[in-house]
């Protein structure tokens, strides 16, 4: 893929998805005489540029579900909670708008709770509102009473580890403070998970005070020449190579040109897939779970002196803290965060860097205004694309699977395509291959099962096209709302790898010696069960069958299953996964 080629793949995404965080946020309200404040924070919302509300109602968020369905917000009534905030989440990666999460008291709360957690793991804009048990009736054995009677307040109610934010309004008066603070914090760079909770009783109050008036262009996190050129004086002592995560997401055209420019061999991590072409010559490999030999073979044959790590934790999932996956020169981390580098290899020499990915690329490209990259180049190892051929035996090869779905999808569509923790993820990672960034979608952090099963919905919403599920049989029958992308008309696929296990258990466990174990699960029929709530699908038992049903699939724009009978015997590729938790 050229250079002109990435530059009209970006054009023609959302822009609004792109660097959205650091584009001025400018909003006023007038003050509205009878404004209740669950208007004032539907309109709060509205002008923050939430587009969608995702979740379940019940009595106590009534009067704000009320306000928002008069909103210019679009509300989408989910099936649980926890599928409303995957899809949320999705929503969010998509778009790049934050996405409000709704529910109701009690168990409405704890059911979002999961897909907050991933959330806040994977750096996505959600705003959670609840509602909670007026005051006059707490400790009085309310239904579903939500309050200090009853419910921690450590966690879930106030700021910390899973929110940035998190308030009870317990007056109409502290309502400019906490819109203010909710401005704050979706114009900051990187996530932003926050919590409203309102008694019914607040929610349906008159706000008493205006709100304010807030105008700020949030500062870009950009590094100082000092910086720059300590980082050059390093990068130039000898070839290195660039290690790519999701952080660089929106850097993907100036990655491309330092590579081009310098000859650097390029690494991604599971979720950093497609930001640089993986058909690209300088392309070794993903990394980490699911990920490539041909990138161990890069480190120990030809190990560079040091690599450039971009918008990457190089957490388990992405390096597995690999020995080999250290430079002889150590690293050159850049990340916004300046509590990542140097985490994940604590004795490895660092050298950090806190800056926006895409202004330190801008930076240092000034210096390589023309291609540098050595005469004398080694030829790099590659992640080899095998020609697999079709068996005639019943159960379909995963391998094969995602050989078809690379040639019918990812090749003739623009589909998105999410996979699902599990086997599913690793067979994804490993064999499909993306030339531009936004297409692919993994979870790596919290890993939750159902997250790409629900959180497509998401995906598939706000970009109006074909999203791709791939997910395993035990996570189909977690969580997957199919009821609800029916009600909503969304272009959903659901490709079910049903081999009647939870097969990465069943896998692993084997593999560390615990045998015996019972992962099986009685396999259902999932075309049945989406015919049953108003989709459709195909059940596929041949490999001759199934690149028929991936195009049916494509071509139908009801919501659809292709549910895939696979092999379970076909071993994953999940052994650098075991290898760690056997050196745990």
């Amino acid at each position: 893929m050229n250079i002109e080629t990435i530059t009209k793949t970006l054009n023609s995404l959302d822009k609004s998805q792109i660097n959205t965080a650091i584009q001025p946020n400018i909003f006023s309200i007038e003050q509205t005489s009878n404004l209740t404040v669950a208007a004032a924070l539907v309109k709060t919302l509205e002008n923050l540029g939430v587009r969608y509300a995702f979740g379940l109602f019940g009595g106590g968020i009534t009067p704000f579900i009320a306000s928002l369905e008069q909103s210019s917000i679009e509300v989408l009534q989910f099936r649980h909670e926890t599928g409303a905030v995957f899809a949320a989440i999705e929503s969010y990666f998509a778009s790049g708008h934050p996405v409000v999460v709704f529910s109701t008291t009690g168990p409405g709360i704890t059911n979002a709770l999961t897909g907050l957690f991933a959330a806040r793991w994977e750096g996505a804009k959600i705003i959670f509102v609840s509602p909670s048990t007026s005051a006059n009736q707490r400790g009085r054995w309310a239904f579903q009473e939500t309050s200090q009677y009853t419910m921690s307040n450590t966690g879930i109610f106030t700021s910390g580890t899973l929110f940035h934010y998190a308030t009870t309004v317990e007056s109409s008066s502290e309502f400019p403070e906490i819109a203010r603070r909710l401005a704050l914090g979706v114009g900051k760079l990187g996530g932003f998970v926050a919590h409203v909770s309102i008694p019914r009783t607040i929610q349906t109050s008159l706000l008493t005070t205006p709100l304010p008036h807030v105008n700020f262009s949030p500062t870009l996190v950009t590094v100082g020449e000092d910086a720059i050129s300590k980082c050059l004086q390093l990068l130039c002592e000898a070839p290195f190579a660039i290690w790519v995560g999701f952080g660089a997401r929106d850097a993907a055209l100036e990655i491309f040109q330092l590579a081009e420019r310098t000859g650097a061999a390029v690494m991604s991590s599971p979720r950093g897939k497609g930001i640089f072409p993986e058909d690209h010559p300088q392309f070794v490999g993903v990394t980490g779970f699911g990920g490539q030999s041909s990138v161990l073979r890069y480190m120990q044959e030809q190990r560079p002196l040091r690599v450039l790590v971009l918008g990457t934790k190089l957490g388990e999932f992405t390096s597995f803290w690999n020995p080999v996956m250290v430079p002889s020169g150590g690293f050159v981390h850049v990340d916004i965060d300046p509590e990542v580098p140097g985490t994940a290899y604590p004795c490895a020499e660092t050298f950090s860097v806190q800056s926006d990915i895409g202004a330190f690329v801008r930076s240092i490209l000034k210096y390589f205004p023309e291609i540098s990259r050595p005469s004398t180049m080694l030829a790099l190892p590659h992640a080899e694309r095998q020609v697999i051929k079709p068996h005639v035996e019943d159960q379909v090869r995963p391998e094969f699977l995602m050989d078809a779905i690379q040639r019918v999808i990812v090749e003739n569509s623009d589909a998105i395509i999410i996979t699902e923790a599990g086997n599913s993820f690793a067979w994804g990672t490993n064999m499909l291959r993306f030339a531009a960034p936004g297409r692919y979608r993994v979870s790596t952090g919290f890993g939750s099962m159902g997250h790409a099963g629900t959180g497509i919905l998401g995906a598939a919403l706000v970009r109006n096209r074909k999203a791709v599920a791939i997910l395993g049989d035990g996570a189909m029958l977690m969580n997957n709302e199919i009821s609800t992308a029916v009600k909503h008309k969304i272009p959903v696929v659901w490709v079910v790898l049903n081999d009647g296990r939870y097969n990465m258990c069943d896998q692993g466990m084997n593999m560390e010696g615990f045998h015996g174990i019972d992962a099986e699960i009685p396999s259902p029929d999932f075309v049945m069960i989406a015919r049953a709530m108003g989709g459709d699908g195909i059940r596929v038992n041949k490999e001759s069958d199934v690149e028929a049903a991936l195009e049916k699939a494509l071509t139908l724009s009801i919501p659809f299953v292709v549910d895939v009978i696979i092999d379970p015997t076909r071993p994953a590729p999940i052994g650098s996964r075991i290898d760690s938790l056997i050196f745990q």
